[in-house]
């Protein structure tokens, strides 16, 4: 081993790794490495456009937060974007490549190997530790040859693995134990320590186990890691947040739960305001009583689209906005909220037209080209109650495809810095808003204007809440976390594991 690299696999997936490979990181960086994220392929809605103008998963942009380094597509190289559940759009290098399906991108994955190596070793040149991610299970033995992501990975970079179980549905020792047992043996080999993760209790009933499945596999167990309710950005596909309400605040703030969800990351600092209640709503009785709904992206506008009418969702938002409620889109959302949406080249979608919201007076049309830029702008509105607020500065990131074609019903009140086009437009009445901006509450002060609005129509008092930036959330947060798996994770047997070198089992016999 060369002690520049570091793999957390998992005994499948939602078992914990990103937030725990997020976790190693802080802590190395807290004890003065520089180190990067790395995960080879990531399956994933909520993804993210670097300085360059390049696509990548989301959870690697979060654990190079937590590193305190700039987000780079090195740490990401493909990113599978599911547009239905046969076909995923192929992101490699930042870059969509196609859509394909399972069988098609199977065929497709032995030509990335030697671009995969190359990018992990120039990454790898540039910092102290890479610390490696992989994806559900290396035990899928039906996928075990094509692997590029796992132990492959490991062997790529020539990296030991910690074995990551999770202990909260039961079953945590049959699932390490059966995890090690499937791999050949030299993968086997690999493997250094074990970790459990998620664990509510006390640690004293669990060590006759612990010391049972050291003996068994003869690798040492180097924490067992409590539940954390911290929040940060998890893997979307296996998410936990769509199924619990935040915040216990007056204002009560619906997210539109869509099928092909993508960057719901735009919601994580809602609760943060005090006077708030956020839950995620997938049937239209769950959009009663709410004052604010939020359309998110989706990698499937108009798919998607069609499933509000199905459920009467869509029904419910118009009534919703007609009524003066708050209603606002992002992406995906943002077009839906538009009179007609046009896909002629099957860009996204297997239906060729469909009939928007028709909240905001403009119409879209899907192309082959896709945004994926950086961006900043200012409040500029004409009038309304958003007009009190020209001059705020907002910035993000947009990827979509598809231009509007606005019309003299669209009011705009979000301008590009050192660009032509409007990002942002409401409707007269201001209570319907749409913007293509990734990230717009990230710095707390359009998100607090937005819900002191809302008070004000409602009759509430200003509680006073500070303004929080989605920075210095994530910084409390990742600070947060950090403390709790330094107490409860070997980091010394991390970095001998690191080093290379040996870890003894043993540290769960009595004394």
């Amino acid at each position: 081993m060369r002690g520049k690299s570091l793999m957390f696999q998992g005994t499948g997936s939602s078992v914990g790794k990103s937030l725990l490979c997020a976790a190693v990181l802080r802590i190395m960086k807290q004890d003065g490495m520089s180190v990067a994220p790395f995960k080879a392929q990531n399956m994933a809605l909520n993804s993210y456009a670097t300085s360059e103008g390049l696509e990548m998963g989301r959870a690697q942009v979060t654990q190079a937060e937590a590193a305190m380094i700039e987000p780079s597509v090195k740490m990401n190289p493909v990113l599978l974007k599911p547009t239905s559940d046969r076909r995923s759009q192929v992101i490699v290098n930042g870059v969509a490549v196609g859509t394909m399906s399972a069988v098609e991108y199977e065929q497709y994955k032995p030509r990335l190997r030697e671009d995969l190596k190359r990018i992990y070793d120039e990454l790898e040149s540039e910092y102290d530790a890479v610390v490696i991610e992989g994806a559900g299970s290396p035990a899928e033995i039906n996928l075990h040859d094509g692997d590029i992501v796992n132990m492959a990975m490991a062997k790529t970079a020539d990296a030991p693995v910690i074995l990551i179980g999770d202990i909260n549905p039961g079953g945590v020792f049959a699932s390490l134990y059966g995890t090690v047992k499937l791999l050949p043996e030299d993968e086997q080999a690999r493997i250094k320590a074990l970790v459990i993760n998620k664990f509510r209790g006390d640690v004293k009933i669990l060590e006759p186990g612990l010391r049972m499945l050291e003996e068994l596999l003869n690798i040492p167990i180097i924490g067992v890691i409590p539940y954390m309710d911290i929040d940060i950005e998890d893997e979307d596909s296996v998410t936990e947040r769509f199924a619990r309400q935040t915040g216990s605040g007056p204002v009560q703030v619906a997210i539109v739960h869509l099928p092909h969800i993508s960057n719901f990351t735009d919601f994580n600092i809602l609760s943060v305001e005090r006077s708030v209640s956020v839950r995620y709503a997938s049937r239209a009785a769950d959009l009663e009583g709410a004052d604010i709904i939020l359309l998110p992206g989706t990698k499937n506008t108009i798919e998607d689209l069609n499933w509000l009418k199905q459920r009467g969702m869509a029904d419910a938002i118009i009534r919703h906005a007609r009524g003066g409620g708050i209603v606002m889109g992002i992406c995906g959302g943002y077009q839906m909220l538009g009179e007609r949406l046009f896909d002629p080249e099957h860009t996204e979608s297997r239906i060729p037209e469909m009939a928007g919201l028709g909240l905001l007076d403009f119409d879209v049309t899907f192309h082959e080209n896709k945004t994926t830029v950086q961006a900043c702008g200012t409040i500029e509105c004409a009038s309304g109650w958003l007009s009190e607020h020209n001059g705020l500065m907002l910035d993000g990131y947009e990827i979509h495809t598809g231009t509007n074609e606005f019309r003299e019903g669209c009011v705009p009140f979000l301008r590009l810095n050192g660009r032509e086009e409007v990002d942002g437009v409401t409707n007269a009445r201001g209570n319907v808003l749409g913007s293509y901006l990734h990230g717009i509450f990230d710095t707390g002060s359009f998100w607090h204007s937005l819900v002191a609005h809302v008070r004000e129509l409602k009759g509430i008092q200003d509680e006073g809440s500070e303004v929080m930036t989605m920075e210095e959330f994530r910084r409390r947060e990742f600070d947060r976390l950090a403390d709790g798996v330094r107490q409860n994770l070997d980091m010394d047997a991390v970095y001998k594991i690191l080093r290379g070198e040996d870890v003894p089992i043993g540290r769960w016999n009595d004394d």
